[in-house]
């Protein structure tokens, strides 16, 4: 596993972020977006590169019906970049945000809109006709 390090503001020692801790943040602040799904994979959709210049990831997602999917992306890239950099002090370069999907909601079935048998007259109104 691939360790990064960061000395912040020229301090003595370091500090060692191993990637999937990184990922791991991703992957919660993507949990916390309403209206998307992560990718069922082993990766979850999530590709990250660690440059001289920041944190480059490359997000797949399925988004759920009904919501806007570019205020969807905004969303993400701006949840990402927020917490990554809050809670490891790298800075995010890029965030592409990929949809693959959208997921329709399941169609109700109700009971009750099944045909009815037809319902009898009772006698008393036969015999009145």
């Amino acid at each position: 596993m691939a360790s990064i390090k960061y000395n912040p503001n020229g301090q003595k020692g370091r500090i060692t972020y191993n990637s999937d801790i990184v990922s791991g943040i991703v992957v919660l602040s993507l949990q916390e977006t309403e209206g998307i799904e992560l990718v069922p994979s082993k990766s979850k959709g999530i590709k990250l590169c660690f440059e001289k210049e920041g944190i480059f990831a490359d997000i797949s997602v399925i988004a759920h019906y009904g919501y806007n999917v570019p205020e969807l992306a905004y969303r993400i890239q701006q949840t990402i970049k927020q917490m990554v950099e809050s809670m490891t002090k790298y800075k995010i370069a890029k965030v592409d945000v990929h949809v693959q999907g959208v997921v329709f909601p399941k169609p109700k079935t109700d009971t009750n809109s099944e045909e009815e048998p037809a319902v009898e007259a009772a006698p008393d109104e036969e015999a009145q006709k």
